[in-house]
This record gives structure tokens, C-alpha cells and sequence, in this order.
């Protein structure tokens, strides 16, 4: 614990009584909810968690002491205020790929390119010649002749291993006038408009993998009580 700038004992108090009417507000707003996904619940929850952050912190610099309790990260949307029947709507998508197999999508650039030399490798060389010379170019050459929900379902075809991907539907007053957001595909996304979002990542299976284990557990230790066992 180091000397220098130390809260008061009266700062870490006032921090603690923060604490405590951000949690009467939380349950007032819990109490009072008009559904799911209420607004004011969601507001309360921020606060009370920004309450307790700040509480620990000087906790801990006072008195080298932290609290039993542990926020978790709020990855959820905040509630929807868009209209209630859209006029038009986004579909953002974010897909994540590794190049496992270089070599893989180096012959498979090389095979499109054959199969048309006049296809446009995005360099200087003229036709297919250099589709395949570069993961560069065969990267543009594949995903410049594949839909990206094709390339989605035969990934490893083109030696790509899927990382996290997720899709939001963002609803609009009405749709945007013709490449106005090309240059900055995301950057207008409203998070107060997402009708619904999916994702998919490798950490859920883990949590899903970590949870059966933990219930195999379980079972294993009730099999050990059960009577002649």
C-alpha cells in the first residue's frame, strides 16, 4: 500500500454511502420496471456499478482492503427507442477468419484465376498469372468471387479457420441515400436501434464445455453418496 496520495477515511465513507443509494435506487428502478429491457433499470444498474468501482478503489488505496463483490461487464445493448415498425434496416455483419492453411488458399485463388484469366487480381500483372503468388491477392481473388455467406459455409475449403463473427439488425427512419456510409460502413450503427444481434464465438462453447464439466462433477459426487457405492 503506498503513502502517496491516500484517500481520507472520509472519502472512502462518502464512496460507501454512494454505494448504498445506488443500490436503493437500483432496487426502486427494479421494483418499478415496465418490462424487460426497462431503461431505467439499465441506467440504475450502470450507476450502481460505477459506485462500486470507485468504492473498491479507494478501498483498497486506504486500506489495502477490497469488497466481496464483483461487477461483470455489461455486454448487453442498451434498450431498443427506435420505431416501432421500421421503414428500412441494416444488417451488420462482422465475421472473423484466420488463414490456417496459406497453401490451401494460394491453390484455390490460383484455380479461380485458371478458370478465368481475365480475372482481376488487383495488381499490375495482367490476368490470373499472380493469383495464387501472394496471400494478398488470393485473399482478394476469392472473396471478390465468392458471396460471403458462400465463403461463411466452405471456409475451410479455402484453408480459413472461423474466429468470432456476430450479425445486428439496426432499424431505420428510412434507408440512407445511396453511398452515403461506404466509406464508414459502422461507424452510424445506433446501438438504441438494434432490433436483434447475434454472435458466435469459440468462448461460449467454452463456457458450455466448462459448465458440463462442472455438472459431470456433480453427478460423479452424487454417484460416491448414493448407499453401497
Amino acid at each position: 500500500m503506498s503513502d502517496a496520495a491516500q484517500p481520507s477515511a472520509a472519502e472512502v465513507r462518502a464512496a460507501a454511502e454512494a454505494v448504498k443509494a445506488a443500490l436503493d435506487r437500483h432496487l426502486d428502478a427494479v421494483e418499478r420496471r415496465s418490462g424487460e429491457g426497462d431503461p431505467a433499470v439499465y441506467a440504475a444498474f450502470n450507476e450502481l456499478a460505477a459506485a462500486a468501482e470507485v468504492y473498491d478503489e479507494l478501498l483498497y488505496d486506504a486500506y489495502d482492503e477490497v469488497t466481496p463483490f464483483e461487477i461483470p461487464g455489461d455486454d448487453r445493448l442498451p434498450a431498443y427507442t427506435g420505431p416501432e415498425e421500421p421503414s428500412a434496416l441494416s444488417v451488420l455483419i462482422r465475421r472473423d477468419y484466420v488463414v490456417a492453411e496459406p497453401q490451401r488458399l494460394l491453390s484455390q485463388a490460383q484455380r479461380i484465376a485458371d478458370l478465368d484469366p481475365d480475372i482481376d487480381t488487383g495488381n499490375d500483372k495482367q490476368g490470373g498469372a499472380a493469383a495464387g503468388e501472394s496471400v494478398h491477392t488470393a485473399l482478394g481473388v476469392v472473396f471478390g468471387e465468392f458471396e460471403p455467406d458462400e465463403i461463411a459455409s466452405r471456409h475451410k475449403e479455402f484453408g480459413l479457420e472461423e474466429g468470432d463473427s456476430t450479425l445486428w439488425v439496426v432499424a431505420a427512419e428510412e434507408p440512407p441515400e445511396p453511398g452515403e456510409w461506404l466509406s464508414a460502413p459502422f461507424d452510424q450503427a445506433d446501438p438504441h436501434m438494434v432490433v436483434c444481434r447475434f454472435d458466435m464465438s469459440s468462448v461460449f462453447d467454452e463456457e458450455l464445455e466448462d459448465d458440463e464439466e462442472l455438472e459431470d462433477e456433480d453427478e460423479d459426487d452424487l454417484e460416491a453418496l448414493e448407499p453401497g457405492s
